[in-house]
């Protein structure tokens, strides 16, 4: 079983060098490139200096972490982000990082199958073909990488719990495996892993009937367990959502990255470039859909018949299978969760499995060349399907097609003559060029920023502004091609958290859960672009206090694109602030700075005092301490966003806070009140509930391993009916040669 484990992590290893050959950038782009690395540096050089950064008011739009993908309660990633500020390129470190991720995907698979009973060869074979999958290759890996975290954690969820449901494992792996997907806070691992276990307890029922009970009775309550300690990763984030871009609750299908079920009938064929809407309009520029050369060919060299007696078996594998390929097709948007081909990896993950376990299992090639037949006819229809998405491409599919048949004859011919292995060693190597050719096709990949990846270079290339807080006013859209550079936009202007990369203070930040109001406010997209609008915005008195958006945001500079404001510069200054010469960056903006130097650390964070004196007593990311005195009554607005969570007291005593312009904490202060002490202080809403949840989960997942241990030594392991499936052969002859495809 190790020895296949260990091919299966140096499959996977060298399918990552076939990717790099292809693009070396493949790992850094996108997401991974503008939102997922900058994070870890920020939160890495935050820990380095003693802190937790829960909140970061300054950053305003990005700031509120509990809110973001940030992965604040999964140990895992605390360590990816200790270590990044020590490594200078970005591209090379997330490529480490994902390629670990990869392995532990590729072993997770591997162990799935053979908790259903799969030969460890065929196993290895679904392990290594996993992360190279097209959705999970060219969008989980290249660009979302908590999808990819969440998925590989979530993997070794289900394994574990099959094998606890079986008697075979106790409940501690289940706890921590479905704690890290749930922490690596992203919703989507967080729901497959619900419905995987739905899906385990059903085939579990279905196979042993009432004998199921009692395990599965104690499989439920380890996820509870999981469940309640990783409430605290989505209890702040659901409390927040009535301010969030993602308060809706709303059930819709607007069609948008929704996938036909019949595009999964290209599964097989590397060329396929299937037909919905996405980005890129109707037929997709990457073979989101591919899972495996071998994947439908495959099915021709199944025993069905033998197969069909212990069907039972596979329920659970097959339900998760059917859920996921019936998610794909739609409700486009279900509350947080939308675009549904974001789980097309849920799908690949389980027809691999699926087709695997039978091979492990009932593999056959008696009758061979009816087989072969067979086969063939299933590859015409992969290349009848592929060609009618992209009728455009039709030598390429055809070339795609002869290949494969060319495959899966050669794989026949080594099983019947060399054996299993040489036949599963064919099946593997064949991924790698498939790889290859398949991320070079699609080069330049339509998905990357081209960000720097080289920290320092970037940081040395940059304007050397002075500390503050900094506003960029600017629309990445409008960058054209060349701009894309170093030498051209990006080394005088951020995007997403780009910023973060080079360890400066922008109110610009990535953010896929921004503060409505705020957004509407200033016109701030989610990559940190703005519209036209908000250099006005910027210097318009905010009707109940009389100050501009500013002064109340305790903003130092402010950063103009200069193709969206080309005659900026040339235009007189807002009163208190005047243009500065930046040397070397005047092809690309304008830099506006305050007459009397930065204000974000003179008064701490108090943007306006009304018929209040307030002076500023202590600051932190989650508090203000103010002394204020009012003969009349007044009011103090922070800058600081309203999120959900902050309290307020006077003197000890709570009192209620309002905000300005639905945005800032603002605190009405009492007639009368001299010289008191005005505390205001954060913390992510449903904090106490998220502890108390976690310790109990703690606590509970105990007494299971306690429950489980005790059976152990009593001789009863629980598993009723659930001994390890072995390999079932049905024909011990040497026609069958140990399922081959």
């Amino acid at each position: 079983m190790y020895r296949w484990g260990v091919v299966t992590a140096i499959g996977v290893t060298l399918g990552y060098i076939a990717v790099l050959l292809a693009n070396a950038r493949h790992f850094y782009t996108d997401d991974s490139e503008s939102q997922y690395t900058g994070l870890w540096v920020f939160f890495g050089r935050a820990f380095r200096d003693g802190q937790f950064p829960f909140l970061i008011p300054q950053q305003w739009m990005s700031g509120n972490y509990t809110n973001e993908e940030a992965g604040l309660f999964n140990p895992p990633q605390l360590l990816i982000d200790l270590i990044a500020p020590s490594v200078p390129n970005l591209a090379v470190y997330a490529t480490i990082v994902k390629l670990v991720f990869a392995i532990i995907a590729g072993l997770g698979v591997y162990r799935v199958c053979l908790a259903y009973g799969s030969r460890a060869q065929w196993a290895a074979v679904a392990g290594v073909a996993f992360p190279f999958t097209g959705f999970f290759l060219f969008f989980d890996e290249a660009s979302w990488f908590t999808a990819m975290s969440g998925t590989a954690w979530m993997i070794h969820a289900w394994a574990c719990s099959v094998r606890y449901a079986r008697g075979k494992g106790g409940p501690i792996p289940v706890f921590v495996y479905l704690y890290l997907a749930i922490s690596v806070q992203y919703v989507f691992p967080a729901v497959e892993a619900a419905i995987m276990l739905v899906a385990v307890a059903v085939g579990e029922l279905v196979w042993r009937g009432r004998a199921a009970w009692a395990p599965l009775t104690r499989l439920t309550a380890a996820a509870a367990c999981a469940g309640g300690a990783g409430l605290i990763t989505f209890l702040p984030s659901m409390l927040s959502a009535k301010v969030s871009w993602r308060g809706t609750s709303q059930i819709n299908n607007d069609q948008f990255l929704t996938v036909p079920w019949s595009e999964s009938l290209n599964a097989s064929l590397p060329s396929t470039l299937p037909a919905f809407n996405s980005w890129w309009g109707y037929i997709q520029p990457l073979p989101m859909v591919y899972i495996a050369w071998f994947l439908i060919p495959a099915l021709a060299f199944i025993d069905w018949r033998a197969a069909k007696a212990y069907w039972k078996e596979l329920v659970s594998i097959a339900i998760f299978a059917m859920v996921m390929l019936m998610w794909t097709a739609g409700p486009g948007t279900i509350g947080p969760l939308r675009w549904p081909a974001r789980v097309l990896p849920m799908l690949a993950l389980g027809l691999l499995v699926l087709v695997c376990v039978l091979l492990g299992r009932f593999g056959t090639v008696r009758d061979w060349r009816n087989r072969g037949i067979a086969a063939g006819v299933l590859i015409l229809l992969l290349w009848v399907r592929t060609f009618s998405a992209d009728p455009h491409r039709v030598l390429w599919h055809v070339l795609s097609a002869v290949v494969v048949g060319l495959l899966v004859a050669g794989v026949v011919w080594l099983g019947r003559t060399r054996g299993t292995a040489a036949a599963v060693a064919l099946t593997i190597i064949a991924m790698f060029p498939i790889t290859y050719f398949q991320v070079r096709g699609v080069q330049p990949t339509p998905m990357s920023w081209n960000l720097p990846a080289n920290r320092e270079e970037a940081k040395a290339a940059f304007p050397k502004f002075n500390s503050g807080t900094t506003l960029q006013l600017g629309d990445r859209g409008l960058l054209q091609p060349a701009d894309k550079s170093l030498d051209g936009a990006y080394g005088s202007l951020v995007w997403g958290n780009y910023a973060k990369d080079l360890e400066l203070d922008y109110v610009n930040g990535y953010t896929p859960n921004g503060h409505f109001y705020f957004g509407e406010m200033l016109c701030m997209r989610w990559d940190g672009s703005t519209c036209p609008d908000a250099y006005r915005r910027m210097f318009t008195p905010e009707p109940t206090t009389g100050r501009v958006l500013a002064d109340l945001m305790l903003i130092d500079r402010i950063v103009l694109q200069k193709a969206m404001f080309p005659d900026a510069g040339t235009q007189p200054a807002p009163d208190g602030w005047h243009f500065v010469d930046v040397p070397g960056h005047e092809k690309y903006i304008w830099v506006l700075e305050r007459d009397n130097g930065p204000i974000s650390t003179v008064n701490g964070r108090v943007g306006d005092a009304t018929g209040v004196e307030a002076t500023s007593v202590s600051e932190s990311g989650t508090g203000s301490v103010v002394r204020v005195s009012s003969e009349a009554g007044g009011r103090v607005t922070f800058a600081r966003l309203g999120w959900p969570g902050y309290r307020v007291t006077l003197n000890g005593k709570t009192i209620p806070f309002t905000t300005v312009a639905k945005s800032f904490v603002a605190v009405n202060i009492p007639a009368g009140t001299k010289n008191a002490e005005l505390e205001v202080s954060w913390r992510p809403p449903g904090w106490k509930i998220g502890i108390g949840s976690a310790a109990a989960g703690v606590i509970g997942v105990g007494v299971l391993q306690w429950l489980y241990l005790r059976s152990r030594r009593r001789g009863d392991d629980g598993g009723e009916g659930g001994d390890d499936v072995t390999p079932v052969h049905p024909d011990p002859k040497r026609e069958l040669v140990e399922s081959v495809s």
